[in-house]
């Protein structure tokens, strides 16, 4: 039979999988006749009356580049993608040549954002896109392709705001604990592309982005900062966020110029007629692959949600606690003191968690149902967030998956999980994009004994989380061996975790 672990590997190649570039836009995107020919978005029909351009940014973009110039042919006029330093050269070292442009092709590849942050290349990048958009006519259509990581490869700060002034402002904001969404709130409130502002400066041609999404929830406007899709927010939004982390008081001076002459309000939808957003890939929809396949090795596989979100010690808790219940399951003592007293502080937990659209007495039932001794599967998707402290090597996934065992440790050692032995537990946690912080690994694997080893090598798992140096305890354990390495995937829809169970 095959190990947990093998059966883990393989939901996490397939979710990823079902969102990689080419399969998605070849389900999408069709072009049809010669005349006047049509883009074919998911049904929805673009005529091409003159020329067809196509611009990108995101981690993802490059393969989503490659598949459409191959679908478009001929009709492609020219295109400018966005793409991270590096990702040409890794692809192909990767042996993933499907994802590269052909050496004739029409579409000019800029790369840039080193680490993800935005710099000098990503900036001249954006100017190029900005330059594009603002030359076309009523006759013609722009393909927009956008990905995750598009934010920090489309920076183009309104003057006279300098990169490092932005730069400086969003990573302050990042070490105080803001949130992915405050983040973005501020950055496109301060860009001239974001929020809306590339669709603004194509006008009047036909605005057709295709979007993989790496947000919770799909939000057009959050994703790579809603570079096409009207903003929600406003400056008013922007200055509540500066005031929350207590940062009104030393900002540039160009941030302040900028944000007293913003407009107030966000700009009126009917200023988007001429735009068509197409959600593409996302989490929800790798989640339902790895659904898909769990159940075909056998496991009675549930999905908890895809907008998992929070401080990863939290989560990490939530999952811990499910874990415990599960096993309880298994040992028949599913219906008793211990068990609800678990419900009790998982419904508290997950209220407090504020997970949108989970609810979490439905699947608690849900699990209840599934009756004794077949394997389970819950799969869960989102993105945790950190609070770093300390100076050490990780990711968020690497992390959690720390967490996770420690907690199990923990309830070990205090008796709270009496079914010791009776069932065989794994826990991961991976980033669809193949990368987890600054590290080569996706996250990683841990089971219930992961801690109890690592004490008897004399690590102290606490000092590591301390530390955040979670990448740096997996790799000196057991040769890495938990470590979850996939190698960069060319896509990205957040994480996805998995906690499988089976009697032993």
């Amino acid at each position: 039979t095959m190990s947990l672990r093998e059966h883990a590997l393989s939901l996490f190649r397939h979710a990823v999988g079902t969102v990689r570039p080419a399969p998605m836009l070849k389900r999408a995107l069709k072009l049809q006749g010669d005349g006047c020919p049509q883009l074919l978005v998911k049904g929805q029909a673009f005529p091409v009356k003159r020329g067809l351009y196509l611009v990108g940014f995101g981690k993802a973009v490059l393969g989503m580049a490659t598949a459409a110039e191959e679908i478009l042919g001929d009709h492609l006029t020219r295109g400018i993608i966005n793409v991270p330093l590096g990702i040409q050269e890794s692809l192909q070292r990767a042996g993933m040549q499907e994802m590269l442009l052909k050496p004739h092709s029409k579409i000019q590849v800029v790369e840039g954002a080193k680490n993800n942050l935005p710099d000098a290349e990503a900036l001249q990048g954006a100017a190029a896109i900005q330059e594009l958009a603002e030359g076309l006519t009523a006759d013609d259509l722009l393909l927009v392709l956008i990905s995750g990581g598009g934010s920090a490869l489309l920076p183009a700060p309104i003057p006279p705001i300098l990169l490092e002034e932005k730069e400086k402002l969003t990573k302050l904001l990042a070490s105080r604990g803001a949130a992915i969404q405050e983040l973005n709130i501020v950055r496109k409130t301060l860009s001239v592309l974001k929020g809306g502002g590339l669709a603004q400066l194509a006008h009047p041609a036909q605005v057709v982005s295709l979007i993989l999404s790496d947000v919770i929830g799909d939000p057009l406007d959050i994703i790579a900062s809603g570079p096409t899709a009207a903003s929600s927010h406003s400056a008013q939004d922007c200055l509540q966020i500066l005031t929350k982390y207590n940062l009104l008081h030393n900002l540039p001076e160009s941030v302040e110029m900028v944000l007293s002459s913003s407009p107030t309000k966000p700009a009126a939808p009917e200023n988007y007629s001429h735009v068509s957003n197409i959600i593409l890939g996302s989490n929800t929809l790798a989640l339902e692959e790895a659904r898909r396949q769990a159940e075909g090795l056998g496991y009675a596989a549930l999905v908890l949600s895809a907008a998992v979100h929070g401080e990863v010690g939290r989560v990490a808790t939530l999952y811990c606690q499910l874990i415990q219940l599960l096993c309880l399951g298994f040992t028949g003592l599913g219906d008793g003191p211990l068990s609800d007293e678990l419900r009790g502080n998982l419904l508290q937990l997950a209220a407090e968690l504020q997970i949108p659209g989970l609810d979490l007495e439905e699947f608690l039932q849900a699990l209840r149902g599934l009756g004794p001794n077949r394997p389970v599967c819950i799969l869960a998707g989102g993105e945790t967030t950190v609070q770093l402290q300390g100076t050490g090597k990780g990711g968020r996934n690497q992390e959690l998956a720390l967490h996770v065992g420690l907690g199990l440790h923990r309830a070990r050692a205090t008796g709270a999980s009496s079914s010791r032995g009776r069932c065989e537990i794994l826990f991961f946690s991976g980033g669809t994009d193949g990368q987890d912080g600054p590290t080569e690994a996706a996250g990683a694997f841990c089971s219930p004994g992961l801690v109890a080893e690592a004490l008897q090598e004399g690590l102290d798992v606490e000092a590591f989380l301390r530390n955040n140096d979670s990448y740096t305890f997996f790799s000196q354990f057991q040769g890495g061996h938990h470590l979850l390495v996939t190698g960069l995937t060319g896509t990205n829809v957040m994480d996805i975790q998995a906690i499988l169970i089976r009697a032993m």
